[in-house]
């Protein structure tokens, strides 16, 4: 099996381990580091105020309520600076990651020097060199991606039950804090860590205003919105918020509904999509491995690889293209 592979293949995979491995374990290390600064410090603050006694039983409090939008230092302050890099920190917020930064970018140069590395030591080409760091460069990015949109889906599916627990806290007699409390209690992740973040600034005395637009700002949705411009306009001119509650979790319940109908009608769409774009790839597969020779010369003419590389091109473009046709916004 190992005759397939390029006789080099060894030194690039000890060179990606060494400088990918490497360079990661530098970014976490200092993550590390700096987080045992931030309790240390923060616990200092506490006990100022507290005493010791408070503070080493505050029940990983320290973890709820300490926030790093204004107090960022040395590398990290430096990227935020930067208008390409102002919206990284909300991003890796959006994703529930602890990384600073600095922290990202490490990681993202570091896969990108590892990928581009190894396929120099691979190809001994400038073209594949390029591509590999891009690639490298980009993962962490799409990996981020990934996590975000996955969070928000999974916020977005249990925000109607958590709008029925809260109107029904209301309707207990509860106050609108404490129902903060029961959701955050009772409802799983994501949707039991934002709302334990809002209790938390509540009883720390940051204004109801700022903490629902900091979820508003962390959770990217328009239900989001919708409910709380809904509770604050309750509070200026009063009203039944209890009902007002069931209202907005009825309306999302039935765009949910719409959705899935419009995700039904759309599946053949999207079978088509993913046939298109992975029948030209097995088809060649199966050809090489049944007749190489007759698939040899596409892979080292020169005009071969450039209508394999036009060809993936406009593969990705169509797919995109398909995607974009189906994906209807209600």
């Amino acid at each position: 099996m190992l005759e397939f592979l390029p006789p080099n293949w060894l030194p690039a995979l000890v060179v990606f381990l060494a400088v990918g491995l490497g360079v990661v374990s530098l970014a976490f290390l200092g993550e590390s580091l700096r987080e045992v600064r931030r309790r240390r410090d923060f616990r200092r603050q506490l006990e100022a105020v507290t005493g010791k006694d408070e503070v080493a039983g505050d029940g990983g409090l320290t973890t709820t309520i300490l926030r790093e939008r204004d107090n960022d230092t040395g590398f990290d302050s430096v990227l935020t600076a930067l208008p390409q890099f102002r919206d990284l920190k909300l991003l890796l917020e959006q994703a529930d990651l602890p990384w600073t930064p600095g922290t990202f970018v490490m990681i993202s140069f570091g896969l990108a020097a590892a990928l581009s590395a190894s396929a120099f030591i691979l190809s001994q080409r400038l073209l594949p060199t390029a591509l590999a760091g891009v690639a490298g460069f980009m993962f962490p990015y799409m990996y981020v991606r990934r996590l975000r949109t996955r969070r928000i889906r999974r916020f977005e599916e249990q925000f109607p039950e958590a709008i029925d627990l809260l109107g029904r806290s209301i309707r207990a007699g509860h106050a609108f804090p404490t129902g903060l409390k029961v959701v955050s209690e009772e409802s799983p992740d994501p949707m039991g860590t934002e709302f334990r973040q809002i209790f938390d600034e509540q009883k720390f005395g940051l204004p109801l205003e700022e903490s629902l637009l900091g979820l508003a700002d962390r959770v990217d949705l328009v239900d989001v919105r919708i409910f709380i411009t809904a509770i604050l306009i309750q509070r200026e001119v009063g009203g039944n918020l209890a009902e007002i509650l069931d209202k907005i979790a009825y309306t999302i319940r039935e765009r949910f509904t719409l959705q899935r109908q419009i995700r039904v009608y759309t599946a053949q769409g999207r079978l088509t999509g993913y046939i298109l774009a992975a029948l030209p790839i097995l088809l060649g597969m199966a050809i090489t491995a049944l007749n190489p020779t007759y698939m040899a010369i596409l892979f080292e003419d020169p005009m071969g690889k450039f209508l394999i590389a036009l060809a993936a091109i406009l593969q990705f473009v169509g797919f995109l293209l398909i995607r974009r046709i189906i994906d209807i916004e209600i």
